[in-house]
């Protein structure tokens, strides 16, 4: 797309050729294709949100989800893949958390905005 020039000219369009550029850079729009992917399902949100407000271990989590614990780590998985979450290993046990990044907190906002809840307070 080396061309800056639109087939159809329906005004000043500035900075087409930076628009295209940046455009063209599809694997930056997979990595956020890939996060949003996480978002089509209720239960990864719902992990997520727990995850936002504190570390916990699978068991724990299981339990607050009223979920196995084979379903909540199938879940996990995706979460930490996409590094909206992160862990940590404490001898057998293995606690989550959400990531301390820029996309977690965004992500994180966002839910609570939507929803319209706030955090609860510690």
């Amino acid at each position: 797309m080396s061309n800056t020039e639109l087939p159809h000219h329906h005004g000043e369009h500035q900075n087409v050729a930076s628009i295209r550029q940046q455009i063209e850079q599809v694997e930056h729009f997979q990595i956020v294709a890939d996060i949003f992917k996480q978002l089509g399902d209720t239960t990864r949100i719902r992990i997520f949100w727990l995850l936002c407000h504190f570390e916990e271990c699978v068991i724990n989590i299981s339990a607050m989800m009223e979920m196995s614990s084979p379903a909540v780590s199938h879940h996990l998985r995706p979460l930490k893949n996409s590094g909206l979450i992160v862990s940590r290993r404490e001898g057998k046990e293995v606690y989550y958390r959400a990531a301390d990044t820029p996309q977690s907190r965004l992500l994180h906002k966002m839910i609570e905005e939507v929803m319209e809840i706030a955090c609860p307070v510690a």
